[in-house]
């Protein structure tokens, strides 16, 4: 994926064009090294790139920095490769030209994709993990970074986006149709309990849990439609370098101690053969009509 060099002028206008200010809710401006919203706010905007928008505490726990590099690498082994091109394929197919929101973003991996896949649209990459939006905000020309919970609230423009993603991560109903344009797509990424068979019992890793389908249809219904579902299987073949990370990038990585997951993994066949298993729906709100048609940021 393309990286930029330090934050520019233009870098934060972009952002101040999807953004609003957490604490009113008012517009943003771009400022010496900050953002300012019109009543006074301002958030500094870090020199990796990325703007803090966090407000008090958050509801997550946020990812470190080892879980973040972890992650980093992995992707770009291309590892998730048949789930990348699935969400950029779809983004690209089911919205209308604007931009694209990806909420708990992480490196900004598959917003990157949804960018490459939909040329000329803008990205903002938001994640309460100030590690994950140092690389977000790298992680292509036409992305901006943020940090921000998003069970506190989304802070972009009401009715701004045509596509919110949504992978392996923490969503807010309300506040993703809040900010869905008429036409926008929500798309969602969740492991099946296959998901890293293997792996999970060998490395003590967290369960899905089996009722994830049940949740996420209960946490969306009454403000979303669902428009299509697909299973994205793919094996992996992984060196035992690649399956800790596997098992240091997610959730687990909170509580496994690197050398634990090395002991664990230690007497596991070479390469650790496992499954990526991955269901993907497609959301529309409740009451924007299908225009496919976003507002482009």
């Amino acid at each position: 994926m393309a990286t930029s060099a330090a934050p520019d002028p233009p870098a934060y206008a972009a952002l101040a064009a999807l953004a609003v200010c957490p604490v009113c809710g008012g517009d943003l401006a771009p400022a010496p090294g900050a953002l300012r919203c019109v009543t006074g706010h301002s958030f500094d905007v870090a020199k990796q790139g990325y703007v803090n928008l966090l407000t008090g505490g958050t509801a997550g726990t946020a990812d470190t920095a080892q879980m973040v590099a972890a992650r980093a690498d992995f992707l770009a082994a291309g590892h998730y490769a048949a789930l990348t091109t699935h969400l950029a394929a779809r983004a690209a197919e089911l919205a209308g030209d604007g931009p694209v929101l990806d909420a708990g973003a992480g490196t900004g991996h598959y917003l990157a994709a949804a960018l490459e896949a939909r040329p000329g649209s803008a990205g903002l990459a938001l994640d309460i993990s100030k590690y994950a939006a140092r690389r977000a905000a790298r992680a292509h020309p036409c992305a901006v970074a943020a940090v921000a919970d998003v069970w506190r609230g989304v802070p972009a423009r009401t009715g701004a986006m045509a596509v919110v993603l949504n992978v392996f991560a923490p969503r807010n109903a309300a506040e993703f149709a809040r900010v869905l344009a008429p036409g926008g797509v929500l798309l969602v990424a969740t492991p099946t309990p296959a998901h890293l068979g293997g792996l999970v019992a060998a490395a003590g890793m967290l369960d899905v849990d089996a009722r994830k389908d049940e949740r996420l249809s209960a946490s969306l219904s009454g403000r979303f439609t669902q428009v299509e579902r697909h299973e994205v299987t793919a094996e992996l073949r992984l060196d035992r370098q690649a399956a800790e990370l596997a098992v240091r990038m997610g959730p687990s990585g909170h509580h496994l101690a690197p050398e634990d997951v090395r002991a664990a993994l230690a007497g596991l066949p070479e390469p650790v053969v496992t499954t990526a298993s991955v269901t993907v729906t497609a959301w529309r709100a409740a009451g924007k009509p299908d225009a496919r048609a976003g507002v482009r940021g």
